[in-house]
């Protein structure tokens, strides 16, 4: 875990000091968020080219679309919400899903209620595995849990709220901001507390974290789109060890979320590149 850790730290600290950061760091960030976005509507089933994303403008069309638009509603303003994350994380947590879903929707912004179930988290059509490194060879893909009744996910989300309150308060802070947004990511897999677009509000509170924790301020590291690259099977393994709540699986979850976060430094690192040369 400690070399994860500084691997990430020494990918995002690299990205920073590119000169294309020094002038152009705005458009870096809009670029990151949204090939996030697209990232994270491929893990949730709408796997739409960039350029397809980026050209359309009516996301309401069918349940594809529904769910591109709500990515891209949600990673536009997950970082206005810095500072009402910093004492309430469980308030930001409701307006996502409120912008995901729309005001129209009578379960907009509020957990799952006694009897409420919530959608899967990883599409029927699993996305195969792209990285040969992320690739384990004729092995099963593991059965998740259903996930908790509606009282558990109450007090388990009030717990968590009340660590990350705490620890924006200096509490705690000896905990490095990787393996936080690993821990907030993974446990809002593990809790599904709303009926719909979990996996798109997790990676989003993920990004949310590393942002509060200082280690991507601008938000221009997409982890979405690591993630993404290592494979919906790669992914829903991770989590599978999150889920067993052993060391070895902790720290092979926290392994997954770092290497998907330093992808999407490469990501980033990419555009920068582009645009010094003119490209963007």
């Amino acid at each position: 875990m400690p070399d994860a850790v500084a691997e990430v730290r020494k990918a995002v600290d690299r990205l920073y000091g590119h000169r294309v950061m020094r002038r152009r760091a705005a458009e870096v960030t809009s670029e990151s968020a949204l090939r996030g976005a697209r990232a994270s509507a491929a893990l949730a089933g709408a796997d739409w080219p960039l350029e397809e994303v980026r050209r359309r403008s009516d996301f309401s069309a069918d349940d594809e679309a529904r769910t591109i638009g709500a990515a891209l509603r949600i990673s536009a303003e997950a970082g206005q919400l810095l500072s009402i994350w910093r004492h309430s994380p469980l308030q930001v947590l409701a307006r996502l899903h409120l912008l995901a879903v729309g005001d129209t929707d009578p379960s907009a912004g509020r957990p799952r209620r006694a009897g409420e179930t919530a959608e899967e988290v990883f599409p029927l059509e699993l996305k195969p595995v792209e990285s040969v490194e992320a690739a384990v060879v004729d092995a099963p893909l593991p059965a998740l849990p259903p996930a908790p009744g509606a009282e558990e996910v109450a007090a388990r989300l009030d717990q968590l709220s009340r660590l990350l309150v705490a620890r924006a308060e200096g509490q705690g802070v000896g905990t490095p901001a990787l393996v936080v947004a690993s821990v907030v990511h993974g446990e809002l897999l593990a809790l599904r507390p709303f009926g719909s677009y979990n996996g798109v509000i997790a990676r989003a509170a993920q990004r949310i974290v590393l942002i509060a924790e200082g280690l991507d301020p601008k938000s221009i590291c997409p982890a979405e789109v690591g993630l993404a690259e290592l494979g919906t099977d790669a992914y829903r393994r991770a989590l599978a060890g999150y889920l067993a709540g052993t060391g070895e699986g902790m720290a092979a979850w926290i392994a997954h979320c770092s290497k998907a976060l330093r992808l999407g430094v490469r990501e980033s690192t990419a555009v920068c590149e582009a645009m010094q040369r003119g490209m963007v």
